[in-house]
């Protein structure tokens, strides 16, 4: 039996966006030579993106012989569609939980706790009357 495609980036897949974010379009051999701490051959790299393709995270078109790959998906919602996924899978579909295993598990600075409170009250920016 198939495994089932992950609805948000995979480890391999991360690295592969990451590139495409930066540099904003790329043919397949300059996303494997990105991949520096990796020696990721270059049939990976294609049948990689052939899958976020599939996906929705990038599109392709052709330049000449080549196949140019542009992110379709920008980083901020990749990061809140996995968050998402995330609260679904491991807490009950409940942000709260999330957050409060977070609260519990991680230290975090007085400034951090600091900004926390702000956003909860809604005086994100620090503008709230000496808040």
């Amino acid at each position: 039996m198939a495994r089932k495609q992950s609805p948000t980036l995979t480890e391999a897949e991360l690295p592969i966006m990451d590139i495409l974010w930066q540099k904003g379009s790329a043919v397949v051999t300059d996303v494997a030579a990105g991949l520096v701490n990796s020696a990721v051959a270059y049939n990976t790299v294609l049948t990689t993106l052939r899958i976020l393709e599939r996906k929705g995270y990038v599109r392709h078109t052709k330049e000449g012989r080549a196949f140019v790959y542009h992110p379709v998906v920008e980083r901020g919602e990749a990061s809140r569609k996995a968050v998402r996924n995330l609260v679904k899978r491991f807490f009950q579909d409940s942000p709260e939980l999330l957050i409060l295993n977070v609260l519990e598990d991680e230290q975090l600075a007085e400034s951090e706790l600091e900004r926390l409170k702000r956003l909860i009250s809604g005086d994100v920016m620090g503008e709230g009357g000496g808040k």
